[in-house]
């Protein structure tokens, strides 16, 4: 697959990923039936696997890898950050104001990964 074409679709990918879980989030906070639906519940998995095979599929296309390059590295350890705060955010038996400091702490971790991406700096926005 073409560079710009794999990129964009692993971009498209991010940006349901994170769509998708701002969602979860929300209607899980409300209480909302929609969490409980069995496409709430599968449809992240899919997407987060594409997500991220469509990333490895990246690496091996620029010849970069985590581990020797340290923004990749910086963006498999944020990767990591990110998926335990979610799962806090997420989690029933989390407090109210804990889950909605995960939330935010998840949110800004993703846009931290995003920033590492687009400026191939590991640092992201806090450099």
């Amino acid at each position: 697959m073409d560079y710009v074409l794999l990129k964009q679709v692993h971009m498209s990918f991010a940006l349901a990923s994170i769509t998708g879980f701002m969602l979860r989030w929300n209607w899980r906070i409300h209480g909302s039936q929609l969490a409980q639906l069995r496409l709430t519940k599968i449809a992240p998995h899919v997407i987060d696997t594409l997500f991220l095979g469509t990333g490895v599929a990246l690496t091996f296309t620029i010849n970069q890898y985590p581990f020797s390059t340290a923004w990749l590295t910086a963006k498999i350890i944020g990767l990591l950050v990110y998926i335990v705060l979610g799962m806090v955010a997420m989690s029933a038996k989390i407090s109210g104001p804990w889950r909605v400091v995960a939330f935010l702490a998840a949110l800004s971790t993703f846009g931290w990964i995003v920033t590492v991406a687009l400026s191939k700096s590991p640092w992201g926005f806090l450099s």
